[in-house]
């Protein structure tokens, strides 16, 4: 039996009595209920997360209220020297742990996105090292469609899964790779570098919303994840620091 204790809360569990994944969504919405009533969102304009060495540990937690998406745009900055395969967006929920998935993998020039445990592989991309590159991705329940724009240039549209919106509280981590719900992190998969102007949606927003990002010019911030009004929890060493473009 173990108990749990918050600022005015006391949760009791038990191994008998809950599973793992059970337990874990209970935390994780306490988790995001304590911070919506006692924690002011950050305003990140200017900011960006730094993530300094390969690790099972370091990461960063957005919170949010949200618990259904039948569609979703992601979009985030990002900047490293790393070539091996890492983590850039987890999201994840009791009952898929890649809901919702970014992930660079060792190929120089592939994105693998995951969409409610399906995936697809996005081919022929360029990301040099040491270099800022945005990257959005949408994908939609109706018909399972998804696409990646990378430095503001569209790929092809590719099939992932259809007919299951994403259903849940969901844990949504920064630099790591969730193989569990919360967890089950792999320091070989951790992203290291700098990762900025995250944002996402709950809908696919339209193409000139993309490209007005890319721009930072008047884009309608993310009304799940706003980097201008930020719920987050940083775990190990991530540090935040001076967007290098902003000084």
């Amino acid at each position: 039996m173990q108990t749990l204790k918050y600022v005015g809360f006391e949760i009791t569990t038990s191994p008998y009595s809950l599973n793992r994944e059970f337990q874990m969504e209970k935390l994780l919405l306490l988790t995001v209920l304590l911070s919506t009533c006692f924690a002011e969102p950050i305003d990140l304009m200017g900011k960006v997360f730094v993530f300094s060495k390969e690790s099972k540990v370091d990461h960063v937690s957005l919170l949010t209220n949200h618990t259904q998406f039948n569609e979703v745009t992601v979009c985030l900055r990002f900047l490293t020297d790393v070539k091996r395969n890492y983590g850039l967006f987890s999201l994840s929920t009791a009952s898929h742990y890649n809901d919702l998935v970014l992930f660079k993998i060792n190929s120089e020039d592939v994105i693998r996105m995951h969409a409610v445990d399906g995936g697809t592989d996005f081919l022929s991309l360029s990301f040099p090292p040491n270099t800022w590159h945005s990257m959005c991705a949408t994908w939609r329940s109706d018909n399972g469609l998804a696409q990646l724009w990378v430095d503001g240039v569209p790929t092809i549209k590719r099939f992932i899964k259809s007919g299951q919106p994403i259903r849940g509280s969901p844990s949504t981590i920064l630099g790591q790779e969730q193989d569990s719900y919360g967890g089950g992190f792999d320091a070989d998969q951790s992203f290291i570098g700098m990762i900025g102007k995250v944002h996402m949606w709950n809908y696919v927003i339209p193409d000139s919303e993309i490209k007005r990002y890319v721009k930072d010019r008047y884009f309608t911030p993310g009304n799940v994840f706003n980097w201008r009004s930020l719920d987050y929890v940083i775990s190990g060493q991530v540090y935040v620091e001076d967007d290098p473009d902003s000084v």
